[in-house]
């Protein structure tokens, strides 16, 4: 003896947040090969609302079931193919080389010994707006699109991040 077959139905959303749903009640779904759903149709405003247009078509009560079988229809009807490969696993990048590393050292060699406010050419007593006045003579004459070195700009660059860096901190109590 059979068990009479139970009607099933998928919803899934679409991008325009509305709602499809697939149904399925004279043959179960199948994933190899792909059954298309007896009926299906788009647009509903609610989970509920699809729910009940596929019931109406179906004329009886349906059992609701993963929204990936809807999901795959939709695909279907995009002319793809319902259930995606599953990607190959990429390896895992290689490990950083034992040489120089992608990122600039936090002072730059040229600047090891040198006071920041030295190569801007300011006293240690200088305010914000003197390191920023200086950066920007400096920044135009030494930018590597400006037509200047690049490792005299990152040292300018440098003395400018940590000379801010050293006026924003408070100031140690004797």
């Amino acid at each position: 003896m059979t068990l009479p077959l139970r009607g099933v139905y998928a919803v899934t959303p679409t991008r325009r947040r509305r709602f499809l749903w697939a149904a399925w009640w004279t043959v179960e779904p199948a994933r190899e090969p792909f059954r298309p759903p007896d009926a299906s149709q788009g647009g509903a405003r609610t989970v509920e609302e699809a729910r009940a247009q596929a019931e109406r078509a179906a004329g009886r009560p349906l059992v609701e079931i993963e929204p990936a079988w809807a999901t795959a229809w939709t695909r279907v009807l995009r002319g793809e193919p319902p259930w995606p490969k599953p990607r190959a696993r990429r390896e895992a990048p290689p490990p950083p080389a034992s040489g120089p590393s992608r990122r600039a050292p936090s002072r730059p060699a040229s600047a090891r010994g040198v006071s920041p406010f030295a190569v801007l050419g300011l006293s240690e007593a200088a305010g914000a707006a003197e390191v920023r006045r200086a950066f920007r003579r400096l920044a135009l004459v030494t930018h590597p699109d400006r037509g200047g070195d690049a490792n005299e700009f990152m040292r300018v660059k440098w003395a400018h991040d940590e000379a801010m860096s050293r006026i924003s901190r408070p100031k140690r109590r004797a």
